[in-house]
């Protein structure tokens, strides 16, 4: 099995960049087996294509707007991704709409996409997270893990702080 887990994003608009900081904490705090690849896709689009190519699991972590109170966890699945790419919080997911049709015209598509994030609550320029989504960031790493399991892959805590 490959699975690829993408934090995406951009760090320079506070919980925008909330995928990328999750999948650069995760393998600190986690033992991820070696079957999954952690990619930082930043506010990436096509360039991915390669990347998902052929691909058994895709786990997508971003900022998902769904007008919960800040810092509410979502997880999309099935009929609920196109929703997600239809409302638009950036750039980076009209790219990555476009890798994921592309890839179903090829036939190369993962067999199970999921996303994963918050409700962000500072879409800002700056650096840091809310304190919102600060404090979920736990319950969101928490959720990676949740899926990676329900795929059949365990990943063990490390003893090390990440999330």
């Amino acid at each position: 099995m490959r699975v690829v887990l993408l934090g995406v994003g951009n760090i320079l608009l506070s919980d925008e960049g909330l995928g990328v900081r999750a999948v650069e904490r995760l393998p600190l705090a986690f033992s991820l087996p070696p079957e999954v690849a952690v990619i930082d896709g930043g506010p990436c689009g096509m360039e991915l294509l390669e990347d998902l190519e052929g691909i058994d699991a895709l786990i997508m972590v971003d900022a998902i707007r769904s007008g919960e109170p800040a810092g509410t966890p979502i997880r999309l699945t099935g009929e609920a991704l196109p929703v997600f790419f239809r409302t638009r919080l950036s750039p980076h997911q009209v790219g990555l709409s476009d890798v994921l049709a592309s890839l179903e015209l090829l036939g190369k598509s993962p067999r199970h996409i999921s996303i994963l994030g918050l409700q962000p609550e500072s879409l800002a320029l700056g650096m840091d997270l809310s304190r919102a989504v600060e404090d979920r960031m736990p319950t969101l790493i928490g959720m990676v893990v949740s899926e990676l399991a329900l795929l059949g892959l365990a990943a063990p805590r490390t003893g090390r702080r990440g999330g």
